[in-house]
C-alpha cells in the first residue's frame, strides 16, 4: 500500500511539473514582444510539453495536461474566449496528432506540423461561429502557414528532447 501511495505522488509531482514548465513557456511566449504582421499567430512553445508527453507518457497525460493548461492560462493571462479558442484548438491538434502518430508513418516533425495546422483550423472555425462570418475563412490560408512553420521549430525541438529525455521520464514514471 505504502509502495502504490509513493508511486502515485510521485506520478502527480510529475504531471505538476509538466503543467508548470507548459504554463512558464505559454508566459514567457506571451512576452515576447515578436509582431510577425499577423494577429494571432504565436509559435506554441508550451506545445513542446504536449509533445514530449505524448510520445513518452501517452495520449491521455497529454490531454490532459494540455487542457489543465489551457483552462489556466486562459484564468491566469487571458479571458474566457482564449479559452474557448485555444481548447478548439487543442482538442482538433490533439486528436491529429494522436491519430497521426499511432500510424508509425509520420516524424516528430510531421506530427507536430498537423497539429500546429489544425489548431489553427479550429480557432478559426471557433472564430467564424462566434464572429457569425464565414468572411474569415480567408485568413485561414495564412494561418495554414504560420501552423506549418511553427510545426516545424515545435516538432524539432520537441524531437530533440523527446529522444534524450524518453528514457528518463519512462524511468521515473514507473
Amino acid at each position: 500500500m505504502g509502495e502504490q501511495v509513493m508511486k502515485n505522488g510521485k506520478k502527480t509531482a510529475f504531471y505538476g511539473m509538466f503543467l508548470a514548465l507548459a504554463l512558464v513557456a505559454g508566459y514567457v511566449e506571451q512576452l515576447i514582444p515578436v509582431n510577425l504582421g499577423v494577429p494571432g499567430v504565436k509559435l506554441g512553445l508550451a506545445n513542446i510539453v504536449t509533445m514530449v508527453l505524448l510520445y513518452t507518457l501517452g495520449a491521455r497525460p497529454a490531454a490532459g495536461i494540455t487542457a489543465v493548461r489551457i483552462l489556466l492560462s486562459g484564468i491566469l493571462f487571458g479571458t474566457g474566449f482564449s479559452i474557448v479558442y485555444s481548447a478548439a484548438g487543442a482538442v482538433l491538434s490533439i486528436l491529429v496528432m494522436m491519430l497521426l502518430k499511432s500510424t508509425d508513418k509520420f516524424s516528430y516533425i510531421g506530427v507536430s506540423v498537423a497539429g500546429g495546422v489544425f489548431h489553427n483550423a479550429g480557432q478559426i472555425l471557433v472564430a467564424i461561429l462566434v464572429l457569425e462570418t464565414g468572411a474569415l475563412v480567408y485568413y485561414l490560408p495564412i494561418l495554414i502557414v504560420a501552423g506549418l512553420v511553427a510545426g516545424l521549430i515545435i516538432g524539432f525541438l520537441s524531437g530533440f528532447l523527446i529522444r534524450r529525455l524518453a528514457p528518463v521520464i519512462r524511468q521515473t514514471m514507473e
